[in-house]
């Protein structure tokens, strides 16, 4: 079954500058799609060729059915989006402007009331109605932004950096917010924050050098983490140098590190061999040594790790296609 959201073998070229290097990408009902990578990997020309706003130089791009290069009217419609930046009227004040962008998009009567008055409550507009958009912190900025994308309630959302700019408690909200849409929509979302991916995605995406390079859920991405399944223990007292080799000591370890911590207790990471699972056995042995235990925990792995793994382990480009 095809996705609300399909992206085929799609090409940008700038000159010689490949941007972008045929990628094909599907986005289902209910999946949020974190779609991540290096600056000038591809993201933001990728979905502006998804939306309609740079046609692509080979593939096409289908929303809900519509081919957004020959049928770009009805495509658009289902499309809310909030470019990078959120390009807005600076002098028109936030009322105004959803007024403005509820008659662009066709919505009338008591409806359009009805819509933009939905808009401002879900992001949480109403202090700042009635100031001129320039005047706006970047915060309010990307709420404004974000309220004309999901005005129309469209069936797909393409966000660039949805949160750039808010602070924690906005953050959350907009997190919120996409979690609570995401069962009727297909959402994609353009992201360098790496804790965004946890909190709101099904899936994952990474490119590089305008390819992809990995795809799967938060989970399986983790699982490719040097640090999945490995044991953090620490220890307030002892010598660090025994507990060290009873811990290289152990079974199925196959790397222990140390780390050193500020209030002098021992710190140290065990990296499991493929597939073991450690934490039984490191705690049996702190319980047998009478070690006292400050922490012990399993890591899930760090997507920080993974995407520093995957975009740095790239080949460079050919002679003349990307700066």
């Amino acid at each position: 079954m095809a996705g609300m959201i399909e992206g085929r073998s799609l090409t940008k070229r700038f000159g010689t500058i490949l941007a972008v290097d045929d990628i094909s990408i599907s986005v289902a009902k209910g999946e949020v799609l974190g779609f991540l990578g290096p600056n000038g990997a591809g993201k933001s020309t990728t979905m502006k060729m998804i939306t309609g706003f740079l046609p692509p130089t080979a593939g096409t791009a289908v929303v809900c059915g519509h081919d957004v290069a020959r049928d770009s009217i009805a495509a658009k419609r289902c499309i809310g989006y909030l470019p990078e930046g959120a390009p807005l009227y600076g002098e028109m004040v936030v009322r105004a402007f959803l007024q403005f962008v509820a008659a662009v998009r066709g919505i009338t009567g008591a409806a359009r009331g009805r819509a933009i008055d939905r808009a401002i409550a879900l992001l949480h507009l109403e202090r700042v109605l009635e100031q001129p958009i320039d005047t706006l912190s970047k915060g309010f900025k990307r709420r404004v932004g974000l309220a004309q994308a999901i005005l129309h309630d469209p069936q797909v959302l393409v966000l660039d950096e949805p949160t750039d700019g808010l602070d924690p408690n906005q953050k959350h909200e907009v997190r919120t917010l996409i979690r609570q849409m995401a069962a009727e929509k297909a959402i994609i979302i353009s992201t360098h924050i790496l804790e965004e991916v946890d909190a709101v995605c099904s899936r994952a995406v990474i490119i590089a050098q305008g390819r992809i390079i990995a795809d799967g859920s938060p989970a399986a991405l983790l699982a490719r983490s040097r640090f999945h399944n490995a044991v953090s223990l620490t220890v307030g007292s002892g010598d660090r140098v025994a507990i060290l080799g009873r811990l290289r000591a152990l079974p199925g370890v196959a790397e222990v590190e140390e780390r050193a911590r500020a209030d002098g207790a021992a710190g140290f990471v065990l990296f499991p061999t493929a597939g073991r699972s450690l934490i039984a056995e490191v705690g049996a042995l702190a319980r047998a040594e009478g070690w006292p235990v400050d922490e012990l925990h399993v890591d899930p792995g760090r997507l920080d790790d993974v995407f520093r793994t995957v975009t740095t382990a790239q080949p460079p480009p050919a002679a003349g296609t990307r700066h």
